[in-house]
């Protein structure tokens, strides 16, 4: 069986266990008393690889939210990334798993769309939501409720070789901004016999096509289920992409290729689209400088930034000391001990101040205002493959991009109308 398939198999029998588990709990409200005490247990990820450092970023973590919840017990457990899906739904079904534990914006609305998390607002006030970036709190709302609160982010945009810039005769300080300036450095960048971009076909829709959907005005899905791919704005990026593929600005075998690392860094790519671990492999590699630009406009500035968040499962045995842990870990001083360590980009706005002596990674946090963290919504992962599908159809020449994002829509609307 393919993952997703396995995935769903989960999801399904875990939601009727998962329903009979807590069939006599009442998760969602307060305790009566309002006294916050007991244990709790937070599921984490190795984010760095530094264990070591991780654990005393944790006791720090975990001493700061102590210090107004000191009857509180909180056990930190490490997790691998892989097979996370299946951990954390088996647990739950089993009755048995964490109390709070780090989700992505794909597996937030799969899991609040069954019932299976917490809803927040019942324990937020607003005082408790200001200061964090608009677009970091997207991906914690699913159908007008708050699932979690979101403690990184990051921001894609085009990192640029400096030596290509000035091969084609262009200003270094004077990057594109939109889409027709792109078009137009990419032409130069093809006359010098350097590649505009790269594009992984074979990679994630989240750092290949979507990017240009919403610049142009477009979506993909929305939370009500409109299948929006094939509009008139959404297909001018089927519409672009065709284009630098057919006039070769972007590599040959940009149709499936997982990365362009090995042409990046040989010089040969004028622009990718990164994000702060680009920061940190370029600098590694020392191959060559380069300048970071602001996420490209046609009809919106967007782009595409992932956020991770700290949710609550309806089944939790303490759920107020876990909505009060979700709530300090993401506020701004634990942000700043988080990401200090893990060094993504903090979602509460004073926190970004960890990055006030890096540069490049001062100026990447200041766009992720225009990140949007992908397809919010159950499906949003399984209808990926769809897409990517019909894009490398219509770079091979089969379907005009129009055909493409019409069958693109056709397969979308099939998944959405299964059970």
């Amino acid at each position: 069986m393919k993952r997703k398939s396995i995935l769903s198999l989960v999801m399904m029998l875990t939601f009727s266990l998962f329903l009979a588990a807590c069939s006599d709990k009442d998760a969602g409200t307060k305790s009566n008393d309002g006294k916050v005490d007991g244990e709790i247990t937070v599921w984490v990820h190795p984010y760095t690889g530094d264990a070591k450092k991780e654990e005393e970023m944790w006791k720090e973590i975990t001493a700061n939210y102590n210090k107004e919840f000191p009857d509180v017990k909180v056990n930190i457990e490490t997790i691998p990334w892989s097979n996370r899906d299946q951990k954390v739904l088996t647990a739950l079904a089993a009755n048995n798993g964490p109390d709070v534990f780090y989700a992505i914006p794909d597996q937030m609305p799969q899991y609040a769309d069954v019932g299976m998390l917490l809803e927040l607002d019942p324990y937020l006030d607003e005082a408790d939501l200001e200061g964090f970036v608009d677009s970091a709190l997207v991906s914690t709302t699913w159908k007008d409720k708050k699932y979690g609160l979101p403690v990184l982010q990051e921001a894609y945009t085009f990192f640029y070789n400096l030596d290509v810039v000035k091969a084609i005769g262009e200003d270094p300080t004077k990057l594109p901004t939109t889409w027709e300036e792109f078009e137009a450095w990419a032409a130069k960048a093809k006359e010098k016999d350097f590649y505009a971009l790269s594009y992984a076909g074979g990679g994630s829709m989240n750092g290949t096509i979507y990017p240009w959907i919403w610049q142009a005005g477009g979506d993909v899905v929305t939370q009500d289920s409109e299948v929006k791919i094939n509009s008139a704005d959404s297909v001018k990026a089927f519409e672009i992409i065709n284009k630098m593929y057919q006039n070769k600005y972007i590599p040959e075998d940009s149709i499936t290729a997982s990365n362009h690392n090995d042409l990046w860094f040989g010089g040969q790519i004028m622009a990718i689209l990164g994000s702060g671990i680009d920061i940190t492999m370029l600098k590694k590699e020392n191959k060559f400088e380069f300048a970071i630009a602001e996420p490209l406009t046609n009809k919106e500035q967007l782009t595409y930034g992932t956020t991770g968040m700290f949710v609550v499962p309806s089944n939790s045995d303490n759920p107020d000391a876990a909505a009060e842990f979700v709530k300090a870990v993401t506020n701004a001083e634990n942000q700043r001990v988080f990401n200090n360590v893990t060094q993504y980009i903090p979602t509460q706005e004073e926190a970004k101040d960890i990055f006030d002596s890096n540069e490049n990674m001062s100026q990447l946090s200041q766009y992720t205002q225009f990140a949007l963290p992908g397809v919010i919504h159950p499906k949003g992962r399984a209808i990926m493959p769809f897409i990517q599908a019909e894009v490398q159809s219509m770079m091979a020449g089969e379907k005009t991009p129009q055909e493409a994002a019409d069958a693109a829509a056709e397969k979308i609307e099939a998944e959405l109308a299964k059970p």
